[in-house]
This record gives C-alpha cells, sequence and structure tokens, in this order.
C-alpha cells in the first residue's frame, strides 16, 4: 500500500470517532470511485448522495468522496470495499471476472439508448445480474448509473473499418473489451484509466474507448484530434457497499443509504444523458472532429461483433435467453 494511500484511509478514519449532536457515535463512509471531479458522477455524489446521507441520518452518518482514482486504480478501491477498508466505492464491471453476468451490460450493441438502458438494469433484469455479488464478494448492491455509452477518440479520424487496422487502442483489461477492439482490427493494449493521458501524450496509444464525458473531464481532448460516435458498448457504474459495514448499521441508517444511492444515481444518469451535447460542443471548440458512422458501417461492426456472441451462448446456457429479454425491453 502506498503511503498516501495509507495517510488517506488513516485520516480518513479519524473521523469515525466523533459524535452526533444526538450523541450517537458518527459513522464515516469513504466512497472511491476513478472519474475525474467534474465527472457527473462526483457532481451527482457531492450534489445529491453526500447532503442526503448527512441530513437525513441525523448527522450520524458522515460522507467522504475519493475521486479521481486517489484511493487506487478500480481494481485497488474494488477489492478495498471487499475487505472494508473502504465502506463503498463506484467501480465499473471489474467484478466480471469471477461473476459472469456482471459482464453482460457492457457485451457490445446490446443497448438502443438510455431508455433501454434504465429499463433493463432498474428492472428484474438489473437484480438477476447482481445476484450472486453479496454472497461470492461481499459487498451490496445498491444502484445502477451510467458511465455512458462507448466511443472510440484517437489522433486520426476513423470513418471505414480499414481505419480501425493497426490501430494502437486503449482500453480497460477486460477480456470482452479486448477481443472486441481485436475483432475490429486494432492493437489493443490493456491499462488502467489512471494511465492513459500519459499515454496518449506520449503516443503509446493512438486511442482510447470511452463516454466523451470522460473525454472531456479527463482531459484528454488535449491528446486527441477525432471521435467516432461508435456507441459500440453501454458501461454501467454500480454503488456498492460493504456488506458487513452495511449490517453493522441501524435499520434507519441503511434505508438513508438506499434512497440516497438510488437518487444520486437517477440524478447522474440525466446528467449524463443531457450533458451529451454540451459536451460534444465542448470538444467541438477544442478542436475535436466528430465522425458518425453510416447505417453501412454501423452494420459492419456490428457483424465484426458476432463472434462474441457466438462464444457467450456457447459458454453459458443463460446467455442467449438473457440477450433476448434485455433486447425485448427496447
Amino acid at each position: 500500500m502506498g503511503i498516501m494511500l495509507m495517510l488517506s484511509l488513516i485520516l480518513s478514519g479519524c473521523g469515525s470517532k466523533s459524535t452526533s449532536s444526538s450523541g450517537e457515535k458518527t459513522k464515516t463512509i469513504k466512497v472511491a470511485n476513478y472519474f475525474a471531479k467534474d465527472h457527473p458522477q462526483n457532481v451527482a455524489l457531492r450534489e445529491k448522495f453526500k447532503p442526503m446521507v448527512e441530513k437525513e441520518s441525523g448527522g450520524t452518518l458522515k460522507v467522504q468522496i475519493y475521486d479521481n482514482s486517489t484511493l487506487g486504480a478500480e481494481k485497488e478501491f474494488y477489492d478495498g470495499v471487499r475487505n472494508g477498508t473502504i465502506e463503498m466505492g463506484i467501480p465499473g464491471l471489474i467484478m466480471q471476472s469471477d461473476i459472469e453476468k456482471m459482464a453482460v451490460p457492457e457485451w457490445p450493441f446490446l443497448f438502443k439508448d438510455y431508455e433501454h438502458v434504465k429499463k433493463v438494469l432498474n428492472g428484474p433484469i438489473g437484480k438477476e445480474l447482481t445476484e450472486d455479488l453479496e454472497k461470492k464478494h461481499g459487498v451490496k448492491p445498491l444502484a445502477w448509473s451510467a458511465n455512458g455509452f462507448r466511443m472510440f477518440s484517437s489522433n486520426k479520424p476513423v470513418k471505414t473499418m480499414k481505419d480501425f487496422d493497426g490501430l494502437r487502442m486503449r482500453m480497460p483489461n477486460i477480456p470482452n473489451y479486448i477481443q472486441l477492439g481485436k475483432l475490429l482490427g486494432m492493437n489493443v493494449t490493456p491499462m488502467p484509466i489512471s494511465e492513459v493521458f500519459s499515454a496518449l501524450e506520449q503516443k503509446v496509444v493512438d486511442g482510447q474507448d470511452n463516454p466523451i464525458a470522460t473525454l472531456r473531464a479527463s482531459g484528454w481532448y488535449e491528446v486527441q484530434s477525432d471521435v467516432l460516435e461508435s456507441n459500440h458498448m453501454f458501461s454501467p457504474n454500480i454503488y456498492i457497499i460493504n456488506s458487513k459495514f452495511y449490517n453493522s448499521l441501524s435499520k434507519k441508517q441503511q434505508s438513508v443509504i438506499e434512497k440516497a444511492s438510488k437518487e444520486a444515481a437517477d440524478y447522474e444518469f440525466d446528467l449524463m444523458e443531457k450533458s451529451y451535447e454540451t459536451d460534444k460542443k465542448f470538444l467541438t471548440k477544442k478542436g475535436v472532429k466528430f465522425h458518425t458512422p453510416d447505417g453501412a458501417f454501423e452494420k459492419k461492426m456490428e457483424e465484426a461483433s458476432k463472434p462474441m456472441y457466438d462464444d457467450f451462448y456457447k459458454k453459458y446456457d443463460w446467455a442467449e435467453e438473457l440477450v433476448k429479454k434485455i433486447k425485448a425491453e427496447q
């Protein structure tokens, strides 16, 4: 563990010794994520989650937000929530390596739009996807939130399938991402999000894939010139809390956290959806060129991903039926 991380954990832990106005011991909730400070995820935490929890708990709960990978990259803070050194986190779907259904929302070209996503994740299918999370990893799911529809940014235009050939693309170290990149013809370099700016700046990679809110909030537009509006995957995030910590809380405190998580996540979904045109305008002013694929290009990208679905259907006896249920929600 790094010195700064250890110091952060020690200092933040000191808050748990304070007491509320009612004389009840105040518990501190550290919430970790990897997003930049001004990303909608952290706006929602600051404007909704933190004030709701602190007010509605009567001061018995205090929230500390650790953005921008302050408590480690995604794997580190996810493991921190699992082992209880961090109370809450908002990871992506890093747990999919051994909780297989958690990978499904990021299967390529699965969702039509935000309404489709919300209908699926906030309904019975969303509960089905998270049903093993607490039992296997000791973390309780609280609410689905949005990273957004992913697009490819690069230091050169991508307007056809041929333009993917040999493109050095940073993608998360997740098998489905890597496979999709390779099927599209790119050379994929996995790395944590915290290393992306320097890799782009030093031209170790030509591009990366993320929603444009991340491109803006992380400043990557300074080292990228083009965006392909591919919408090739939807990336959700999920509010999670350490199960032992959650179970140590009163029923009222549990209710407050669940309510605040859902309201903050809904707010963040809205921020993400509404911010697209604003972010696009901002990035365009910074010199980034946007390329919208036509129907033929979209179809070729989707067809390139078909071997992934063939593999899913062979590997998981539940996969084909689940995909049908998701598509039926459109």
